[in-house]
């Protein structure tokens, strides 16, 4: 009976060490060991970042091997990071052309959405409209109150972005008309901005769609509301392209992913989920220089 049960339980034993390996094997496929290994940088734009970070983690999952790391930190640095070979892709909402210090001649640009920007405030200032002149009154520091365009007895908190993001660069040049902001509290993140916007009593800034939510309150400009069809038509002016920009031609995980973003499984899926809009649904473009003309 004892040898009985010894070679039972042998067995056993010899079938659980085999369960075992093969359960540390599929981990091991999982994990990716034996996939090529490629690791590449994408860094910039902080209106692009989540649909890029959202875009990289889908590509992971179903690429073992492929590593795929995104940073913000504005416009300016993914332009100049990628110019200098720093990181593999620079992401910006504004054309390298437009940028000082940037060769465009040396970088490559890779159009992957369009987002809207718009004005946003705390939602107790007691004003949804302004007029562009209003826009630009209160950004340049001239309107101080919000009583003086219809609202409220209340002091206004002007919010700003850094210098070098992209997100300030396509607002001075499409809401201001080219003029500079006020000098106020700058931040380094849309996403800091809108949780500054939401806490401030009086405060307003500007945000991408892709940022806003019922948090902020987002204002008509003469009328016209922030709105996707909006955009596509150009009737509301206040938007950009969302660029990847590379170092030359682009080459291996940078080609796949890019190609990736490029997609239907990105343009038609994550990119309208996140609040962004595929160029191929637009009805106009833009130039570097600033010029719209319908397609």
């Amino acid at each position: 009976m004892k040898k009985k049960f010894a070679a039972v339980f042998g067995l056993f034993t010899i079938f659980a060490v085999i369960a075992a390996g093969c359960g540390n094997a599929k981990e091991t496929t999982v994990s990716g060991k034996g996939a090529k290994q490629e690791s590449i940088t994408s860094v910039g734009s902080t209106a692009l970042q989540p649909l890029v970070q959202e875009a990289a983690t889908q590509y992971m999952n179903d690429h073992s091997g492929a590593t795929i790391n995104v940073q913000g930190g504005g416009s300016g640095t993914g332009l100049s990071k990628v110019a200098e070979g720093a990181v593999q892709i620079g992401n910006s909402d504004v054309f390298a052309e437009e940028k000082d210090g940037i060769d465009a001649s040396k970088i490559t640009d890779h159009k992957v959405a369009v987002v809207g920007f718009a004005p946003v405030a705390n939602q107790d200032i007691g004003v949804d409209n302004l007029t562009k002149q209003q826009l630009i009154g209160i950004f340049t520091g001239k309107i101080k109150n919000w009583k003086e365009v219809g609202g409220k007895d209340l002091k206004i908190v002007v919010i700003n972005r850094a210098e070098g993001s992209g997100t300030r660069a396509v607002f001075e040049k499409q809401a201001l008309d080219g003029a500079t902001a006020v000098k106020a509290q700058e931040q380094d993140s849309s996403g800091t901005v809108q949780k500054i916007v939401n806490e401030t009593p009086g405060a307003i800034s500007y945000l991408a769609f892709s940022y806003m939510n019922n948090k902020v309150k987002a204002l008509k400009v003469d009328g016209v509301e922030p709105t996707e069809e909006n955009v596509k038509t150009n009737k509301w002016k206040i938007w950009a392209y969302e660029h990847m920009y590379t170092k030359g031609k682009a080459k291996g995980l940078t080609k796949k992913f890019i190609d990736y973003m490029l997609s239907d499984e990105v343009q038609k899926n994550l990119v309208p989920k996140l609040g962004y809009m595929p160029i191929s649904e637009m009805q106009v473009e833009r130039d570097a220089s600033g010029n719209v003309t319908t397609k």
